[in-house]
């Protein structure tokens, strides 16, 4: 890996988040047949870039079955436990409604409510996902939404990987489609005859899946735009070089286009670090796609003070962020663009990804500037509540009437000031 000296400017920011052209054209197509086409346009591009033709592109109650008695018994031990850790942190972020009591009776208040439908991308591909059935179903069955549609890219074979079948069979999911790509996002976003359209779509996937997110939002809600995952470290002379390369590889092998970034206090441990990575990508099984990563993406930076490698975390707002230092609490309390934060040494990144309970479908692309990583809050929405009683509007109708004029709104002033004791009812 490349060791520099700290410097402003340094960016989390690649190429991938805006597609080309030729991308887009793709996806537009695609959505333009499911739209128009339905079930044929889905079987026909499933067959075209899966490489099988479905018979049926529901998920049978068999084909769930048969992969929940394929896993081992102790991974879905694991994935129940992870499913219980996961389901104990989200229920920390439900919200109620509230009602706050004004003068003579009048009262303002929220509500909220759940989402009637959502579907669920789940990724497929170089690698299967259970883990991210686990973080998609969860926050939106806390939340109570009713209908939870998982889509998935099927292997040649026509299956899904067990354990992502494992995982939706553990929280009780039922409704899921052998489905991937651009066509999935369509037929979530408009429906087909197999498939009623969903309300908010959530989950990442692939350039395609991206773009195609992209192009339905406003038709449906979505999460995020996600792009490629990035992790960024911040430690200092207390680190071990070992841990600390392992844990920049464990980000780098999801994807070419990962990115992996070392802040350090420590000439020293940035020159162990940059040895380790090197010397642990020779017997990682995904070596190509990690030094990819790494060799156009990584990067080791020293800094002159703790103070200004904070500084350069806060700017890079990455993804993930892994605080390795002395007094390492404290020094959290700095960070205030991350979109997820793991402090100490033995809360390495995957412990987020798979069980601790917390969320991985996190911002990215420096995005956590403003963004959160998915929630509960993703799969309600809130509606505001007015009661005025008679008293409340006699009061404050003339205010109102006088604002909506200054606005040159006559009409707005006229229905407020339409009211009045005197009238009498009739409905003649």
């Amino acid at each position: 890996m490349k060791i520099t000296k700290l410097k402003k400017g340094i960016s989390l920011k690649r190429p991938l988040e805006g597609g080309n052209e030729e991308q887009l054209k793709v996806v537009r197509q695609v959505l333009a047949d499911v739209r128009a086409q339905g079930d044929a346009a889905i079987r026909f591009y499933t067959e075209k870039w899966d490489g099988f033709a479905p018979d049926h592109l529901r998920v049978t109650k068999e084909e769930i079955e048969e992969s929940v008695n394929l896993i081992d018994q102790q991974l879905y031990d694991d994935l129940t436990e992870a499913a219980q850790n996961i389901r104990l942190y989200h229920e920390q972020q439900k919200r109620s409604d509230y009602r706050l009591d004004l003068k003579d009776g009048s009262w303002l208040g929220q509500r909220i409510t759940a989402l009637d439908a959502v579907g669920l991308y789940v990724p497929g591909g170089t690698a299967a996902y259970p883990s991210s059935v686990l973080m998609n179903v969860i926050p939106a069955q806390v939340a109570g939404v009713k209908r939870i549609v998982i889509t998935s890219p099927a292997g040649r074979d026509g299956k899904l990987p067990p354990g992502v079948l494992a995982a939706a069979y553990i929280l009780g999911v039922e409704e899921i489609y052998k489905i991937g790509g651009a066509q999935a996002i369509a037929a979530l976003a408009y429906g087909t005859e197999t498939i009623s359209p969903v309300d908010k779509i959530t989950g990442p996937g692939n350039i395609f899946v991206a773009l195609a997110k992209r192009e339905v939002f406003g038709e449906v809600a979505i999460d995020m735009i996600a792009g490629p995952s990035e992790i960024a470290v911040l430690a200092d002379d207390t680190a071990f070089a070992d841990e600390i390369a392992a844990d920049l590889l464990s980000q780098a092998e999801h994807d070419k286009l990962a990115c992996a970034i070392l802040i350090t206090t420590s000439k020293q441990l940035a020159k162990k670090v940059a040895d380790e990575v090197e010397k642990q990508l020779m017997t990682l099984p995904r070596e190509e796609v990690a030094r990819a990563s790494i060799e156009n993406f990584g990067a080791i930076y020293v800094a002159e003070s703790m103070a200004d490698a904070v500084d350069a975390i806060n700017s890079l707002a990455p993804e993930h962020l892994e605080i390795v230092t002395k007094n390492a609490e404290v020094v959290a309390e700095q960070v205030r663009h991350a979109g997820g934060i793991f402090i100490g040494r033995y809360s390495s990144e995957p412990v987020g990804d798979y069980f601790a309970g917390t969320n991985h479908v996190l911002p990215t692309n420096s995005t956590a500037r403003f963004a959160s990583g998915l929630n509960v809050d993703d799969f309600v929405k809130k509606s505001s509540v007015v009661f005025y009683s008679e008293k409340t509007w006699a009061e404050n109708a003339p205010k109102i009437a006088r604002l909506a004029r200054m606005e040159g709104l006559e009409g707005h002033a006229r229905a407020v000031e339409s009211r009045g004791w005197e009238k009498e009812y009739h409905n003649d």
